[in-house]
């Protein structure tokens, strides 16, 4: 199907999202169609400033990462807020990133935008579409699916989980919000019907309407239908919808700017416990090019600088990195206490920062890992580039540091990943492969 941009297509995005993985990799989706894009995210009680060297007004497509994603609904929900008051601008539509299997607060952080707009506009409605088929994430009948399993019966789920339902329409119920749904029949008859269903739910002062999508062209349906009502729209949503509004906003797809070189070793950096990428880690340590170094748990949890055996993980990341690529794995597993993630980020980036001194490249997966370590090495932002694969953004850090970097969702990719991610920040690279 090709892509036609409507006429008058909003330019300028602003994209608020619960953690720094899921604003890049949504924000991406805007970068690869030309319009420059920049990840920033709060720092302590105030924003990142990576905007201030193009001027605020002048980027397209802003992406902020609030860190509420671990926060109960309310500090979640007021987080989100300050970041629309920080970062708003006249014509800058509005796209909420959620997680595409409902992790964090994004019912009460939905909410809350949708009642910040409305103070500027009444009519405003939530136009709710998780799906990311790139990745297995569908919709159907209203309720999210996982590579066609229902998200309540997924490990994914087991193991962290904000409601007790993928249903859709229940979920922003617990938020007070009223949703209908938009069901796949009724969208696969085209963007007209999927409009009017939409001014229909506006006209009877609904809230929200859940998009069913199950493949990469069904979201493309769902953006011609709304994008004429831009103006009029919180868009919620993952890098599925992102993809599809960007590619009808903006049809071209011009070839990437160029990646600065890596001149020194790459840190793959993984401090997820997702099933997915602990494959991809395997993978990697399997293939002989990085040194693996497993930070023990024992050590996480240990106070900051109060051992010894914490300055002699940082001596050993730091010998390793000079002799090649090293990866760079927590030992958490599936039954893991992580209550404490973030403080646990924290304290991975402390040990893994001193570290990194002679930095050519950086992978991370985690959305807490990679916000901890990059506020640690003087990073205040991320300039998206383009894309190791559906999920995985690639960028060049903006602050005290200039580095490629690749980042990754926890539950994104496949066990050959990570070993992408490597291949795509070295193939034109003059530092050397690990012997």
């Amino acid at each position: 199907m090709a892509a036609v941009a409507p006429r008058h297509a909003p330019r300028a995005w602003l994209i608020v999202a619960d953690d720094l993985t899921g604003a890049a990799d949504t924000g991406i989706a805007f970068a690869r169609r030309g319009l420059a894009t920049v990840v920033t995210w709060r720092d302590g009680d105030t924003w990142g400033d990576a905007t201030a060297g193009h001027g605020i007004g002048d980027v397209p497509v802003i992406a902020v990462d609030t860190d509420s994603r671990r926060l109960p609904a309310a500090a979640a929900a007021a987080r989100q807020s300050a970041a629309l008051a920080a970062h708003r601008t006249q014509g800058r539509i509005v796209y909420k990133k959620i997680d595409s299997t409902l992790r964090g607060q994004p019912a009460a952080e939905t909410a809350a935008l949708l009642a910040d707009l409305r103070r500027h506009d009444h009519r405003t409605i939530a136009f709710v579409a998780p799906a990311f088929p790139a990745t297995g994430r569908t919709t159907e009948a209203g309720r999210v699916l996982v590579n066609g399993q229902r998200l309540e019966d997924t490990p994914i789920f087991a193991r962290d989980h904000s409601y007790d339902t993928g249903a859709l329409p229940e979920v922003l119920k617990t938020a007070g919000l009223e949703s209908g749904v938009v069901p796949l029949d009724q969208l696969r008859r085209g963007a007209g019907v999927v409009r009017g269903i939409v001014e229909n739910a506006m006209a009877e002062g609904c809230d929200a309407v859940v998009c069913d999508a199950a493949t990469p062209e069904d979201l493309l349906v769902a953006a011609e239908a709304v994008l004429p009502l831009a103006d009029r729209m919180l868009f919620v949503g993952t890098g599925g919808l992102a993809s599809a509004l960007a590619r009808r906003v903006a049809p071209a797809e011009p070839p990437p700017p160029a990646l600065p070189p890596v001149t020194g070793p790459v840190l793959v950096l993984v401090g997820s416990v997702a099933e997915a990428s602990r494959a991809a880690a395997d993978a990697l340590a399997a293939s002989g090019r990085v040194t693996p170094v497993q930070v023990p748990e024992a050590v996480l949890r240990a106070a900051p600088g109060a051992d010894t055996a914490g300055r002699e993980l940082t001596a050993k990341i730091g010998a390793a990195l000079g002799d090649g690529h090293v990866l760079v794995v927590t030992e958490f597993g599936p039954g893991s206490d992580l209550a404490a993630g973030g403080a646990v980020a924290a304290r991975l980036a402390d040990l893994v920062g001193p570290a990194t001194a002679h930095l050519g490249g950086l992978v991370a997966t985690g959305g807490d890992t990679v916000c901890a370590l990059l506020g640690r090495i003087g990073v205040t932002g991320i300039r998206l580039v383009d894309e190791v694969e559906p999920g995985v953004p690639l960028g060049v850090t903006v602050g005290a540091l200039a580095l490629p970097i690749a980042t990754k969702a926890g539950g994104f990719g496949t066990d050959a990943t990570l070993l992408h991610c490597l291949d795509r920040l070295t193939t034109t690279s003059p530092a050397s492969e690990k012997a």
